[in-house]
């Protein structure tokens, strides 16, 4: 039996998954007071029942391991009314004598629409300020901005149907197949059915851009040159659409003469035939799909790269019809559903600007004190307010900006620097929190009860289906009882859908299809038909293709942009570094860290580096680097590809300081930051590395999770019975004998040569095992992880680091669905001289889950099988 309520166990809840913007629909079933199995809703439109590794994994993430149960004031338990009055009286005492911008919120695209409303609310119209910023202003804000430009309202103007109708979908900036996997199972079906051409242009040669008919592997921050470029070149060839330019689009005086005559492909660095390919492909293929992501947002010519991908879209007229548009896809589940209600500082509320008319609508229909005058800060203003002291108050909500932020050393002086510190937060310990002078437990993603809006503008409703733990709490309801104890009105909300309500009217209050954003037949929707909601898409599937442009003409606007290319090269940080996503993790691995499934796939944090460019810096496969910019330094594993351009580095972003003492990637980006968004550059600093030699590597594989670790390098992985931490550092190493717990002990260490190894046996099962040496000569890892609680362990075979009779070594996995290894991989493809993806799904199943897999697979296969055609 499938319903839409929150119940007992044994009874399938529709909700939505947690990760990224695909927004895919989730069957969750109870199976005990804190586990459920998951699988993918086969009903909901955005995945009709697929789901990635990440989703497919949820139901490992929901145990109450690590989370905050009570509201903390300092380190001292305390009750909510007490944590609750302790923030409005703290937050009122600093607004009456510094005044309303004085603080701030910090949200996030984790927050349910109904939290973000309720604290954009609060901000603008009753405290009187518009410092209210989120995390999305690191990822999407760009396409904001450029949406705001060419259509006058920020509209994506693609669903995911488009991509099942186009002929070329164009990836850009966007490792599809890692970070949007149930999308990039839709391109491989569309590209199946109807042989869809596919051309990915990233600097990196991903997984995506493997199975690509064509990868260009531009220049960083090179995009405007080659968009541009391609427009020059469909003018020149008389390819543009007359008939959209005069009816439908307004174009600038001196537009034309803006368009580049220099060599793009020299600007790009790439072969001119690639180029002329590319031109080729995409003036043969008028259903045309742009699929762009963070390498077009993370960058500081970020809106620029936008705007010459709309234009493109625009002059060609390939936009507002079937499998044809430029298509910004989001990062988080809900980042779309901040921008809706106004999270961004950039705007006020409901797609609405700071004109003095729309701030007389928005406080008449909030019946506000006061309404803030002007924008807030952007997130990187915000923090550097906090470090010089202008803001002395700031809620964050839902994120970890302490590692996130770019410069995330001068982060966290700016949140040690603030008086008054509020973190809400579904987790204990985090790095942010560190900051936090009042701690509010928030409910997890099985908890929470609201909407969110996904990439292609479809709400669909989030179910809680298990019960709030501890004290837990909605975000709504913590932040209007704060509104309410700090003398404001219009805060008594009694429920998600209150507040739904109240948020759907205010889409549709005098706007008479002024904005596109307009769900106020919503606005009388009875609780009983909001638990029951099925996904919506407002705008419909294609808004642009039958009604004018959200501009006073009527028309979209082309947006005069210039390749400007960087001058912050020099010879003391001549490489350019790049951050990302891997596979199966996700933000800081608060979550996706919990699971051992997900965190097999990286088991470290690495550095990927072209072979040239590591023999120049001494750099070894295997071995470690440390890598600096003007900002900051970090110690990463190192990881030779030649998918990375020359001189060029990659690291993730995923490692904090509760996983590791290295690959602390948010230490790295500068606070540069695009002009027109705010958004910060994350895709293009400069910086150096070297090799890092330590005096000792090692590792433990431990039951419990160890404390204490002190040295250079280390990081901590969650396996499936217990944990894996790998070490490197100076001085003595027997002296990390004392991370071993307590038991019967068995070791072997030779002072001289600098080996260790010890191994912790408790009533007959292996606890723990310690293995360090001043060379190279350290077992494999997963025989040892396996003998973790394992009765009658051998402690000969321990201390060996393998068993009497070896046992085949599957190799580093690739198939987390179903444990498969590179080893197995190979060989069973030369075994059973497997020739595609699909006979390796039949011959060991791997790849015929969630598919996030699939492009790792098919680039093990014969040549003429990795490559679509």
């Amino acid at each position: 039996m499938i319903s839409p309520f929150p119940s007992g166990e044994g009874l399938n809840v529709r909700t939505t998954c947690a990760y990224c913007g695909v927004g895919c629909g989730v069957l969750a079933t109870r199976t005990g007071d804190r586990t459920a199995t998951i699988a993918g809703d086969p009903d909901h439109p955005a995945n009709f029942g697929k789901l990635c590794s990440k989703g497919t994994h949820l139901g490992e993430t929901i145990g109450l391991e690590g989370r905050l149960l009570h509201p903390m004031i300092g380190t001292r338990q305390t009750s909510w009314d007490d944590a609750l009055d302790h923030v409005a009286q703290r937050f009122a005492a600093t607004i009456a004598e510094y005044g309303p911008d004085s603080v701030a919120f910090y949200a996030s695209g984790q927050m349910l629409t109904e939290d973000y409303y309720v604290a954009n609310k609060l901000m603008k119209g009753f405290i009187g300020t518009a410092n209210i910023d989120t995390n999305s202003r690191l990822c999407m804000a760009s396409a904001v901005a450029a949406h705001v430009r060419a259509f006058g309202e920020d509209v994506v103007p693609c669903s995911y149907d488009d991509l099942d109708a186009a002929d070329l979908i164009v990836l850009v900036g966007s490792n599809t197949a890692w970070c949007h996997p149930v999308i990039w199972q839709r391109i491989e079906a569309a590209r199946a059915a109807r042989g869809t051409k596919l051309v990915v242009i990233d600097p990196r040669r991903t997984e995506t851009a493997e199975r690509a008919d064509l990868h260009l592997a531009i220049a960083p921050d090179s995009d405007v040159a080659l968009f541009t470029g391609l427009l020059a070149h469909m003018r020149d060839s008389w390819r543009l659409d007359g008939k959209a330019l005069a009816e439908r689009v307004s174009v600038p005086d001196g537009f034309w003469k803006t368009l580049p005559n220099p060599d793009v492909a020299r600007v790009c660095d790439i072969a001119p035939a690639d180029l002329q390919a590319f031109y080729d492909l995409f003036a043969d293929h008028p259903h045309t799909i742009t699929l762009f992501s963070q390498g077009v947002n993370q960058s500081t010519s970020g809106t620029d790269k936008a705007n010459a991908i709309i234009n493109l879209h625009l002059a060609t007229g390939r936009i507002g019809m079937p499998g044809a548009g430029p298509f910004s896809i989001t990062g988080q589940p809900n980042a779309m559903g901040g921008r809706e209600v106004g999270g961004l500082a950039s705007t006020l509320a409901v797609h609405m600007g700071f004109s003095e008319a729309e701030r007389d609508r928005a406080q008449r229909f909030w019946q506000s004190p006061t309404i803030c005058s002007r924008p807030g800060l952007k997130a990187v203003d915000m923090f550097e307010a906090m470090a010089k002291g202008r803001i002395k108050a700031v809620w964050i909500m839902a994120t970890n900006p302490a590692v996130s932020m770019p410069d995330a050393r001068m982060a966290r002086v700016a949140l040690a620097n603030c008086p008054f510190v509020v973190v809400s937060d579904c987790i204990a310990e985090t790095d942010t929190l560190r900051f936090a002078q009042v701690k509010l437990p928030a409910l997890g993603w099985g908890e929470k009860d609201g909407t969110v809006t996904n990439s292609e503008r479809r709400v669909s409703r989030q179910r809680g289906f298990l019960p709030r733990p501890g004290e837990a709490r909605a975000d709504w309801w913590a932040i209007a009882e704060v509104a309410q104890r700090m003398g404001f009105a219009g805060f008594d909300y009694r429920s998600a859908a209150s507040v739904f309500r109240e948020f759907a009217a205010q889409t549709g209050f005098e706007n008479d299809g002024a904005r596109l954003l307009d769900i106020s037949d919503h606005a009388a929707i009875t609780n009983a038909a909001y638990d029951a909601m099925t996904p919506f898409q407002w705008g419909g599937a294609s808004p642009f293709a039958e009604r004018a442009f959200l501009t006073p003409d009527g028309k979209a606007r082309l947006v005069p942009v210039v390749h400007a290319p960087r001058d912050d090269a020099s010879r003391a940080y001549s490489l350019r570094l790049n951050t990302g996503r891997y596979r199966d993790q996700w933000h800081t691995m608060t979550r996706t860290g919990l699971s051992p499934k997900l965190s097999q796939h990286r088991r470290e944090p690495l550095v990927e580096v072209h072979p040239d460019t590591a023999q120049r810096l001494g750099l070894a496969d295997g071995a470690l680097a440390r890598v600096e910019t003007p900002h900051g330094a970090s110690i990463f594993r190192v990881a030779i590809t030649p998918d990375q351009r020359r001189r060029e580095l990659f690291v993730p972003i995923h490692w904090t300081d509760q996983t590791s003492a290295g690959g602390r990637a948010g230490l790295l980006p500068g606070k540069d930051r695009d002009p027109v968004s705010g958004q910060p550059g994350f895709k293009n600093t400069p910086a150096r590395a070297g090799s890092y030699k330590p005096g000792w590597t090692g590792f433990l594989v431990s039951r419990a999770r160890p404390s204490g670790l002190d040295c250079a390098y280390w990081t901590r992985i969650r396996t499936a019975h217990g944990w894996l931490i790998e070490l490197a550092g100076e001085g003595d190493p027997a002296a990390l004998t004392a991370l071993l717990p307590a038991g019967e002990r068995a070791e072997m260490i030779d002072a001289r040569r600098g080996v260790v190894r010890a191994a912790v046996v408790a009533d007959g099962r292996l606890e723990a095992a310690l293995f360090v040496s001043r060379g190279a000569d350290l077992p494999p890892r997963d025989w040892l992880l396996d003998q973790l609680g394992v009765p009658n362990a051998a402690s000969f075979e321990v201390l060996a680091g393998r068993p009497a009779t070896p046992a085949a070594d599957r190799g580093p996995i690739v198939c987390v669905c179903f444990d498969v290894g590179l080893n197995s991989l190979l060989a069973a493809i030369t075994r059973h001289r497997l020739v595609s993806v699909e006979a390796v799904g039949a011959a060991l199943h791997a790849g015929t889950n969630c598919g996030s897999c699939r492009p790792a697979i098919a680039k093990l296969l014969p040549v003429q099988e990795s490559v679509h055609v």
